[in-house]
C-alpha cells in the first residue's frame, strides 16, 4: 500500500544533548497540500518540531517520514536530496552578508544549476512582489529585520517546495506586509499545493484564517480543527494599512509559467 502523507511522525521524541525529552510521544499525519498553524508558548517545542520535519534534529526515539520515506537512518545524501523538496524559513533571518539580497535569494536556484537568464526573471519576480525589487543590490545588514525577514521568505518560496516551514515569519512584520506574507503562502498552499507548516504567536491570525492548528504543550502535540476555533470578530482599525499591491494569484500563475518553462528547458 502507497504512503501519500507528506509528513508523518510515529512516537517520535526529541532532546538535546542528555536533557529530558522537549517533545514526547508525537504522532502525527500531514496529507499533501495541507496548511497547519503551529502554536505553543515560546519554549514549548515549536522551533524543535520543524527542525526535526527539516532534519536539522533527529529524533531520539521514534519514526519519521517525509514524502513516504523513513527518515532515521538516511544518509546526508538522502537528507540533501529530501531537503530539495522543502524550505524552512527561520526567526533568524539566516541570510548570508557576504551576499546581496539578490544573491541571496538566487542561491537555491544556483545550487540546482538553473540558468542565469531564468534565474534573473525569477528573482525579479519573486522579490518584486514581496515589496523589495529596489534593495536587490542591497547587503541584507543594511535592511530592517522585516525586510530581512520578507528576503528569506523570498528565497524559500522561490524553488516552489512541496514542503513550506515558517517560524513566526511576520513576527517583526507590520499589518500591510503581515497581510501580504500570509496571501502569499495562502496561494502558495492553493495554487502549487504546497504543504506549509507555520509556527505564529497570533491569535488574530489564526482566527482571521482559521486553518487547523497543531498546538505545543507540556511536550506533547494536539490538534485544533480551525473551523471549530472560537470565533472572534477581527476589526480592522482605519489606520491599519491593507495589501494592495500585485495580487498573489497574478504572481503564481506568472511564476508557475516561469517554473515550466525550466523544467522543459
Amino acid at each position: 500500500m502507497s504512503d501519500n502523507t507528506a509528513i508523518s511522525f510515529a512516537n517520535v521524541g526529541a532532546r538535546y544533548d542528555n536533557g529530558r525529552e522537549v517533545l514526547s510521544d508525537v504522532s502525527f499525519n500531514i496529507s499533501p497540500g495541507a496548511f497547519y498553524f503551529l502554536s505553543g508558548a515560546s519554549g514549548a517545542g515549536k522551533t524543535t518540531l520543524l527542525r526535526l520535519i527539516y532534519q536539522l534534529h533527529r529524533p531520539c526515539r521514534g519514526q519519521i517520514k517525509l514524502f513516504g520515506k523513513i527518515t532515521n537512518d538516511l544518509s546526508r545524501d538522502e537528507i540533501s536530496n529530501l531537503r530539495h523538496r522543502m524550505a524552512i524559513v527561520f526567526q533568524e533571518y539566516s541570510l548570508l552578508s557576504h551576499m546581496t539580497v539578490f544573491d541571496n535569494v538566487a542561491l537555491p536556484l544556483r545550487v540546482r544549476g538553473i540558468g542565469e537568464d531564468k534565474i534573473k526573471k525569477l528573482v525579479i519576480k519573486v522579490l518584486e512582489w514581496v515589496g523589495l525589487a529596489k534593495y536587490a543590490n542591497a547587503n541584507p545588514k543594511t535592511l530592517s529585520g522585516g525586510q530581512q525577514q520578507r528576503v528569506s521568505v523570498a528565497r524559500a518560496i522561490i524553488i516552489q517546495p512541496a514542503i513550506l516551514l515558517a517560524d513566526e515569519p511576520t513576527g517583526n512584520l507590520d499589518d500591510e506586509n503581515a497581510s501580504r506574507l500570509m496571501e502569499l503562502f495562502v496561494q502558495m498552499n492553493k495554487t502549487f499545493g504546497t504543504t506549509i507548516i507555520l509556527a505564529t504567536h497570533s491569535t488574530k491570525l489564526m482566527e482571521t484564517y482559521r486553518f487547523p492548528t497543531i498546538h505545543v504543550e507540556n511536550h506533547r502535540v494536539s490538534f485544533i480543527d480551525g473551523a471549530r476555533r472560537p470565533t472572534q470578530k477581527i476589526i480592522t482599525p482605519t489606520t491599519t494599512k491593507v495589501w494592495k499591491g500585485p495580487k498573489p494569484q497574478n504572481y503564481f500563475a506568472e511564476l508557475s509559467k516561469q517554473f515550466e518553462n525550466i523544467e522543459n528547458a
